[in-house]
């Protein structure tokens, strides 16, 4: 036999193996080859430290620049994740030898349902360099109960990574549904809250900076892997929460009275249809969160409520608007879509009725369009218009009340 009929590596023959690369003085299989592929990706990842390109880092100005192409209003929730996404990077790009050390500024960010927390998240999401992933606090639990672990949130930034260490130890993690993990009231109870406070003691490692071992596949179903072991001290955290029903604290300590004589003089100049504007961290600790994790997430931000105005601009001005994205379903299939400008302000008007937000124009949307989307694939017509009269009788005539919230 030949020197190039068999594996140099392995030893293995032709007829053996799938491939073998011949050279000048040996052989590789296609085994082997992948093998030292694998090797040598390893190798780099250790010897060449994760870091986004100097150049390339985004200013605060133009990440707030591209979030306003997808995100209407909230300007200054905007702002405060430029700063600390561009913070964050200069962090990374931090010489070790500086004998001033910056530390990360975690955010947690408080508004309605439907105002854009997750969406603000998911947009950042596509202009970042560093690995970012999303994960929901409503499904974490203590250790030793059904559900997923405080763990998972890292395995998630490592999938995120591509199981790249160093990358994930330098990411950004988007926590939703911050405020399902609250405190509940103090009345004795038989039953244990597991996913409550207990959730947010061990999210206090994670938050501040600790190494943690994380399951690389899932926690309990697979207790014999083997744990990978990351540093959280450069993964900037931003938390989001609906806190639904923090106005009433935050009414309490500004001493605002709708009606009654008691009323103080001094809340006169108190916006009431935004108290959101007034939140500190004394109403987050009254509504259930911890001191401890407060302490941790030091950047405080707000989302305004969706006036009309901006319903109205969210439904048809961003470049993935709900609008467009029918247009565009209904182009693929060779039709030309057009809507009434009075269908825009109709749809509006039912959003704020069912008190929906923004998450629920879709809805309504979906409902005047479902039977054209099922019917018009199939015809020969090549355009469509929605005028005002045929959405008020696709809506009226649907089961609205589904659409609506208790």
């Amino acid at each position: 036999m030949r020197k190039d009929d068999k594996c140099t590596f392995c030893g293995r023959g032709r007829d053996e193996v799938s491939i073998l690369v011949t050279g000048i003085s040996g052989a590789i299989c296609d085994v082997c080859a992948e093998q030292a592929h694998s090797i040598v990706k390893e190798n780099a990842k250790k010897t060449k430290p994760f870091s986004p390109d100097n150049k390339d880092v985004p200013k605060p100005q133009e990440i707030k620049n591209f979030l306003d192409d997808y995100v209407i209003g909230q300007d200054e929730a905007k702002r405060y994740l430029s700063v600390a996404v561009y913070n964050h990077y200069k962090r990374l790009m931090q010489k070790i030898s500086d004998d001033v050390e910056i530390e990360k500024s975690n955010i947690i960010m408080v508004g309605s349902t439907g105002t854009g927390k997750t969406l603000l998240a998911r947009t950042i999401a596509k202009k970042l360099k560093v690995p970012f992933s999303i994960v929901d606090a409503t499904v974490l639990t203590e250790a030793g109960y059904v559900g997923e672990d405080i763990e998972s949130i890292l395995t998630r930034l490592l999938q995120a990574a591509d199981y790249d260490l160093n990358a994930a130890q330098q990411g950004i993690v988007f926590i939703d549904e911050i405020d399902k993990i609250a405190r509940k009231s103090d009345n004795p109870s038989i039953t244990r809250d597991v996913s409550g406070e207990g959730v947010q003691q061990g999210l206090l490692k994670l938050l501040e900076g600790a190494i943690v071992n994380v399951p690389p596949q899932g926690g309990r179903k697979h207790p014999e892997q083997r744990m990978i072991a990351v540093d959280t001290r450069n993964i900037l955290f931003i938390c989001g929460g609906a806190f639904d029903g923090i106005e009433k604290k935050i009414a309490q300590r500004l001493n605002t009275h709708v009606v009654g004589f008691g009323a103080s003089k001094n809340t006169a100049i108190v916006d009431r249809g935004n108290l959101l504007k007034y939140i500190t961290p004394t109403d987050l600790k009254a509504y259930g969160l911890i001191p401890e994790i407060i302490g941790r997430l030091p950047i405080l931000t707000y989302l305004e409520p969706l006036d009309r105005t901006a319903l109205r601009r969210i439904l048809t001005e961003p470049k993935n608007s709900i609008i467009k994205q029918y247009i565009k379903l209904f182009d693929m299939d060779n039709i030309t879509l057009a809507f009434d400008e009075e269908v825009y302000d109709y749809v509006v008007d039912k959003a704020i009725e069912f008190k929906l937000g923004a998450r629920g124009l879709r809805s309504i949307v979906e409902t005047i369009m479902m039977d054209d989307m099922f019917i018009m694939p199939s015809s020969s017509e090549k355009s469509l218009k929605i005028t005002l009269a045929y959405a008020k009788e696709k809506l009226e005539g649907a089961d609205i009340n589904r659409l609506q919230i208790a």
